[in-house]
């Protein structure tokens, strides 16, 4: 079953999730649920086109899908400063000392909702062009 926009929709309550979590000054989980935002967006695209779409890397999951779609350099970037985000933002233990909740700030908070927001709109654009 086709479920591409129960993904999309998951990905734009995760990029409000993480606007909601900056403004309260939780810029870890902020910039986690950004991540987590692009991360089902793009995956959002691979059940539209009935693939398969494996792994947390949304770097990864652009590189595979830029075989079909060109994905700019800028989008990659973006994907790859994600994916920092996706363990040590949640465990105490990724660094080498203080929570990490001391460890990020609003700047980087606000620099990886960007970069979602860039591979939200660039997904949802690819969905609106397949029938």
């Amino acid at each position: 079953m086709e479920r591409s926009k129960d993904w999309m929709d998951e990905a734009e309550g995760d990029l409000e999730h993480a606007k909601s979590d900056m403004e309260r000054g939780y810029y870890n989980w902020a910039c986690f649920s950004a991540q987590q935002s692009a991360e089902k967006a793009v995956k959002a695209v691979f059940q539209k086109l009935n693939a398969e779409a494996w792994g947390h890397s949304v770097a990864d999951l652009l590189e595979e899908l830029s075989k079909g779609q060109e994905v700019s350099e800028k989008l990659m970037n973006g994907a790859l400063e994600l994916d920092k985000a996706y363990i040590p933002r949640r465990y105490p233990n990724a660094h080498p000392s203080g929570s990490p909740r001391s460890r990020y700030t609003k700047e980087e908070a606000g620099r990886l909702i960007e970069h979602a927001e860039k591979i939200v709109k660039f997904c949802s654009d690819i969905l609106s062009q397949i029938q």
